[in-house]
């Protein structure tokens, strides 16, 4: 309870109080006019401004306000230079009064209005544009031409295309010398000349490596392949760094071209890497409705031996928790990678692999052994040839049995894709053929023959359509003379979602059920953006499954289903809900839950 005759003395303190508090400050209005301007050079304008961006902070300064004016005035005229406005007048106000006139120290301890008026002027055209001397086969910008808008970017892009242009010739210290832009304001036109000295042809002198990596100097040296002695080009120095680079080995890579020219034109070459975390552990789950959960986690050493070398060890766990008839699959394995082998873009591998499987219609047990070599072509095309030993003891509807093959993998991968999580453009493929020669049991010697194609479309900025083909083919041995790991089910998150796991087979004429010799899977998937982090996805997937090594005799079924993925900034979390549409091979509805794009 408050006495009543402390009210008065109350009322005076709480009064006293409210006068000297802190009030928070007006908000500043900010505005920009540019009669006459074409709304993207208007919208560039209000994106460069920094007086307006400041005005709308809440806790900007009066002084920050007025920096920011005086910087805009620079801001914008190189805005409109770079659109070929070179007549432009340029006004930045602060309650009224000019921001350049303002001395620092008379700034008003508060600013109620920022006003930026622009007069853009006309649109300025080339009226000469000239570059010399050109290296022959030097590509330039096609607005860099009389006639065309005289826009800053384009000279700029023009001289960087002619010093390119003699870079790939071998001239390294290629630089503009000089440039001559003459503006006739009348006329609105600008005479653009541009003058190059080419410098001499350089040569590729030495890889000078500074110290401090774990990696030995000398197989810096054989990864980077630098091609010393010859020729400059400017491809050869990123091919140097992307072998580098996709070592794994490295959290940084950079090379550097000597400032000056040793004997003979040659230039020496700099490089600094900075080492990645010698060891790596990762994990992977996806849950689907029937064939219950998958784990996988891998353990990598990226510079075993101290050439770059890495040692990866993998293992997976699936059908945990499955209901379709099978138990748990298990996978462990072993691979070692040395790269620049036998030249810089040749490496080589070793593996070792096991695996215990129990599916719906077959159990097997297999290991494998060998090694390889692999290949990188192209940064998009790469390759892998090896010799593996099999050895596999299998049990299904054809009995039991022990099969051994000497194998001999080959495939060629050429991946155009965007992104290899989350692909919104380009395409994939991916083949493979295995020889396999039978050397005991009941093996029999033929082919494994794969093919993975995908294609990414992007239609405007939000929509993404993505269709996947597989086929798969046995030849030259029976059902029975390999091992049935290596034939083809359909069904399942990785096939035909949908349909049950595995559920489409070669039924034999006694109620059995085998894997076929031949297999086609299509799929196709709509992919909207509802946000930035949120996408639908609506998808069909067919699978066929046929019994002769050739698509004929056989079976199709398909599914369609409704998506949902959440993009984590490393990839999308998957979640997909499905059901059968065609083929009599299961019914209900499926989830899947994973990480990455189907494909």
């Amino acid at each position: 309870m408050i006495d009543s005759r402390c009210i008065p003395s109350f009322a005076v303190l709480t009064a006293i109080l409210l006068s000297v508090a802190p009030r928070p400050a007006a908000a500043t209005q900010a505005v920009l006019s540019a009669p006459g301007a074409p709304d993207a050079v208007r919208q560039a304008l209000e994106n460069s401004a920094l007086s307006l961006q400041a005005a709308s902070e809440p806790d900007a300064s009066a002084q920050d306000i007025f920096a920011a004016a005086r910087a805009d005035y620079a801001r914008l005229v190189g805005v409109l230079y770079a659109r070929g406005y070179y007549g432009p007048e340029v006004h930045v106000t602060l309650d009224g009064r000019e921001a350049a006139d303002l001395s620092p120290l008379s700034v008003p301890a508060r600013i109620g209005r920022v006003e930026i008026r622009v007069a853009t002027g006309r649109p300025f055209a080339f009226s000469e544009a000239q570059i010399d001397p050109l290296a022959p086969g030097t590509d330039l910008p096609e607005g860099f031409a009389p006639g065309r808008p005289a826009e800053a970017g384009t000279i700029r892009a023009a001289a960087e295309a002619g010093v390119d242009g003699w870079r790939a010739a071998s001239h390294a210290k290629a630089r503009v010398a000089g440039q001559s832009l003459i503006a006739n304001h009348p006329a609105a036109t600008l005479a653009a000349r541009v003058r190059l000295d080419p410098g001499p042809a350089v040569r590729f002198g030495d890889l000078v490596i500074a110290s401090g990596s774990r990696v030995r100097e000398d197989r810096l040296r054989a990864i980077a392949g630098l091609p010393m002695g010859e020729p400059f080009d400017p491809e050869a120095l990123d091919r140097s760094a992307e072998r580098l680079r996709r070592t794994g080995a490295f959290r940084s890579v950079r090379l550097t071209e000597a400032e000056t020219l040793g004997p003979g034109n040659s230039m020496d070459i700099g490089l600094e890497v900075v080492d990645q975390k010698k060891r790596r552990l990762g994990f992977g789950i996806e849950l689907s409705s029937l064939e219950g959960a998958t784990v996988s986690g891998y353990w990598m050493h990226r510079n075993l031996l101290g050439g770059a070398e890495r040692l990866r060890f993998d293992f997976e766990v699936a059908g945990i928790g499955g209901q379709e008839g099978g138990g748990e699959d298990l996978s462990l394995s072993a691979r070692f990678d040395r790269p620049a082998v036998i030249d810089a873009d040749t490496g080589l591998y070793l593996l070792g692999a096991v695996e215990d499987l129990d599916e719906p219609d077959y159990t097997e047990t297999n290991a494998r052994v060998g090694g390889g070599l692999t290949r990188i072509f192209t940064p998009h095309l790469s390759g892998e040839a090896g010799v593996l030993l099999r050895y596999s003891d299998v049990s299904d509807d054809l009995g039991d049995r022990q099969l051994t093959h000497l194998t001999f993998p080959v495939s060629l991968t050429w991946d155009r894709r965007d992104d290899a999580l989350d692909a919104h453009d380009g395409f994939y493929l991916d083949g493979s053929v295995t020889p396999l020669l039978a050397v005991g049991g009941a093996a029999e010697s033929g082919a494994l023959i794969k093919a993975d194609a995908r294609i990414y479309q992007p239609l405007g900025s939000r929509v993404v359509l993505a269709g996947r083909a597989q086929i798969g083919s046995v030849v030259g041995a029976s059902s029975d003379g390999v091992p049935p790991a290596l034939l083809f089910f359909s069904g399942g998150g990785g096939t035909v979602r949908g349909q049950p796991y595995q559920s489409l087979a070669v039924d034999l004429p006694n109620g059995d059920r085998i894997g076929g010799r031949s297999f086609v899977g299509l799929s196709g998937e709509a992919r909207v953006g509802v946000t930035r982090a949120i996408q639908m996805v609506a998808f069909y997937d067919a699978g066929f499954v046929g019994p002769d090594s050739w698509v004929s005799d056989g079976d199709w079924h398909s599914g369609a289903g409704l998506g949902l993925r959440y993009d984590t900034g490393i990839g999308p979390i998957r979640f997909d809900i499905a059901a059968p549409v065609d083929g009599d091979t299961g019914d209900g509805v499926q989830f899947y839950i994973g990480i990455g794009q189907a494909f």
